[in-house]
């Protein structure tokens, strides 16, 4: 069987950083991921996912990501419940991130926790990249 899952998108805050009674970190954050179709209104529709990273990665993902930042996130899809504190089950849908890549360019109008200026949204999803056949690794 196979549980894997791959996104892009934006950051629609600033990831929370936690850590365990044990020490091990853990962040949160939600990433909006446009649909690749238009609605019957001509609109693009957004997903709103729920990401979790454990680790040093949780860690890096707390001090280089910000709101509006560009993200590539791998890993699985996680279904988990439990009891609300008014005895009501909750289901809680999220990707536990075994790998987050950071796609927003260094420096310019964008710099690491709060510099950026990026709306997210439809059709803003990051801007060109100049690279040469060297950069490519294969």
């Amino acid at each position: 069987m196979l549980n894997r899952i791959v996104l892009i998108g934006r950051l629609t805050k600033d990831p929370e950083l936690r850590y365990t009674p044990n020490g091990k970190a853990v962040a949160g954050f939600t990433l909006a991921v446009d649909r690749p179709f238009k609605n019957q209104q001509g609109e693009r529709e957004t997903d709103f996912i729920n990401i979790v990273v454990w680790g040093s990665q949780a860690e890096n993902c707390a001090n280089y990501l910000s709101k509006g930042k560009l993200a590539a996130v791998d890993g699985r899809l996680q279904i988990r419940t439990f009891d609300g504190q008014d005895g009501q089950r909750r289901w809680v849908t999220e990707v536990v991130a075994d790998n987050v890549r950071f796609l927003s360019p260094k420096g310019g109008s964008e710099s690491p926790k709060g510099g950026s200026e990026s709306s997210v949204g439809p059709g803003n999803m990051g801007n060109e990249v100049d690279f040469s056949d060297d950069d490519i690794p294969f």
